[in-house]
């Protein structure tokens, strides 16, 4: 099969999740001897021109007839069987979807909620808002300048997404989606994705990661991701500081820009702010910690460091929002909480820890959790079937 896939790179200041799985789809499919080629931008593009950059990618974002004609001659050139996309923002733009046409099966991965909420992560002053989404409408997104409180910099985000939902582009122009949980695919079909387009294929973890003997794990509990205000970092670091002098340590790995407020709030407690760590040493501190955290206060899509605490049979607390309560299972491979409140998060994470031996069991379902639904072989699968769907539905279209 020839897969072309395509991909807009965020910012290199910023890892991205959605960065990663492109990269590591990609050598899945080489591994199992298709042909790929990419088509891709990277958002640094526009951050080192200031604001002529800034400007270009606002125009960018709703429409790049340059982006469509360019991958039209792709797809032509390379005789792509499937065009895989995974993000268009803010370069390439949803006008690639068109201009490839029927010439190859379109597939695109909802990484998050950006086909129809401005902000892309349904948010706002720290609470859920689907706003956008139950109305179906950009209005609220422009009133609350949703993206990074402006509403100039919301404004070509909600043009986009109203411009498209008004083309059909999403009813018309895509072959398959591929949401990451179930969750995401009822709330994208409540308002108005096709539900018989959309599949669900979560992320997964190459290979198969020894798991480090529970007697040779650290006693420590560890978050990894982005220090800001929808992860829920600041709930933590609270219910953390309540703990008590028999508290174990907390590693911390990230950044962002709740980091230097935090740090200064903890110094004296077992509280470790380790800062952004290269992915192989970030899943080194997963696989020795006994407990991973993600205490989210906003839809997460499917998240990756969920699924290399499963691979290294680590146990996670979570969040009751969103997807989260469907990925761990209380009681067998981790434990859920209340979402943004500090005192649930104590009890439920206190509890675990003290209770002997829970979090060893726990771990097991983890592992088990991976060999069960997240290993490479078993997305692999997953995702031909979704290719050969997208596939079969294009050659139909193509026929009429």
């Amino acid at each position: 099969m020839k897969i072309l896939l395509v991909h807009n790179f965020y910012g290199s200041s910023a890892p991205s999740g959605e960065n990663q799985v492109f990269t590591t789809e990609k050598k899945l499919l080489i591994q199992h001897g298709h042909e790929v080629a990419e088509f891709t931008r990277h958002s640094d593009e526009i951050r080192s021109a200031g604001g002529i950059g800034t400007l270009k990618g606002a125009l960018a974002t709703v429409y790049n007839p340059f982006m469509a004609r360019a991958i039209q001659k792709k797809v032509e050139e390379f005789k792509s069987d499937v065009v895989h996309v995974h993000n268009t923002f803010p370069l390439i733009s949803p006008s690639i979807f068109s201009a490839i046409g029927h010439s190859a099966a379109r597939v695109l991965t909802l990484h998050n909620y950006r086909l129809l909420c401005p902000a892309a992560i349904p948010m706002r002053n720290g609470k859920v808002c689907t706003d956008c989404l139950d109305l179906r409408s950009v209005w609220p997104s422009i009133k609350h300048g949703c993206y990074r409180n402006s509403r100039i910099a919301t404004l070509p985000l909600a043009i986009n997404v109203a411009l498209h939902r008004g083309l059909g582009t999403w009813q018309h122009e895509v072959d398959a989606f591929i949401a990451l949980t179930d969750f995401q695919r009822t709330t994208l079909v409540a308002v108005g994705l096709p539900s018989d387009k959309i599949h669900v294929k979560p992320n997964y973890f190459p290979g198969k990661p020894t798991v480090v003997p529970w007697l040779e794990r650290g006693t420590y509990a560890v978050f990894a991701g982005r220090l800001s205000e929808e992860k829920g970092v600041a709930a933590l670091v609270k219910a953390w500081t309540a703990w008590g002098p028999d508290a174990p340590e907390l590693r911390i790995i990230g950044d962002g820009p709740l980091r230097g407020v935090l740090e200064k709030s903890t110094v004296g407690s077992p509280i470790r702010f380790l800062g952004q760590l290269p992915a192989d040493e970030t899943i080194h501190q997963i696989a020795h910690a006994r407990l991973q955290l993600l205490p989210s206060e906003c839809f997460e899509g499917f998240p990756m460091v969920v699924r290399e605490a499963f691979a290294v049979g680590t146990p996670a607390a979570v969040s009751n929002i969103g997807p989260l309560p469907s990925i761990v299972k209380h009681g067998f491979n981790g434990v859920v909480f209340e979402a943004a409140n500090p005192q649930s998060l104590l009890s439920t994470v206190r509890n675990a820890w003290q209770t002997p031996d829970l979090l060893e069991q726990l771990g097991t379902g983890a592992r088990q959790s991976f060999e069960t639904l997240y290993t490479e072989d078993i997305n692999y699968a997953c995702l031909m079937d979704i290719y050969q769907a997208a596939i079969t539905r294009n050659v139909g279209l193509r026929n009429l």
